[in-house]
């Protein structure tokens, strides 16, 4: 005698309540998350502990006020553009070789004055500048 048996069916597992559900608690994380403002973060600069200033003859010092007036080796510039910073540059670097430029930027200087500083240096092919900054013991460096 033959018995034959059946097999029994393979379990399966249905799926689409389960992403249901997932998508609810995705929705609902979304919704109850808060995000913070990266807009409102203080910063004060510029002070900066550094070693003391050496004398350097390949240097030029480029003073922006807070206003935005520039100066090049102490001697401001008429104009507050960079076409006339950029002469101003090139003048003072003519006789100079691979000269290295100081940006000296008042703390309360807009960041528009420091890129145009940027700019010039970079239409006279100043690639090596550093930026002055003020120690935290007050002394200027």
């Amino acid at each position: 005698m033959k018995f034959h048996r059946e097999k029994s069916p393979e379990p399966e597992i249905n799926l689409i309540p389960f992403i249901d559900i997932l998508l609810v608690v995705v929705i609902f994380l979304m919704l109850s998350t808060t995000y913070s403002k990266f807009t409102e973060m203080q910063l004060n600069l510029p002070v900066a502990d550094a070693a003391v200033q050496q004398e350097r003859p390949h240097e030029v010092l480029v003073s922006i006020s807070s206003d935005g007036r520039f100066s090049v080796n102490k001697s401001p510039i008429q104009g507050r553009d960079v076409h006339g910073l950029s002469q101003a540059l090139a003048q003072a670097t003519q006789s100079i070789d691979k000269p290295m430029l100081i940006i000296s930027a008042d703390a309360q200087a807009s960041h528009q004055s420091v890129m145009m500083v940027m700019e010039a240096a970079r239409r006279n092919g100043l690639n090596q500048l550093t930026f002055a900054a003020q120690s935290s013991n007050g002394k200027a460096d």
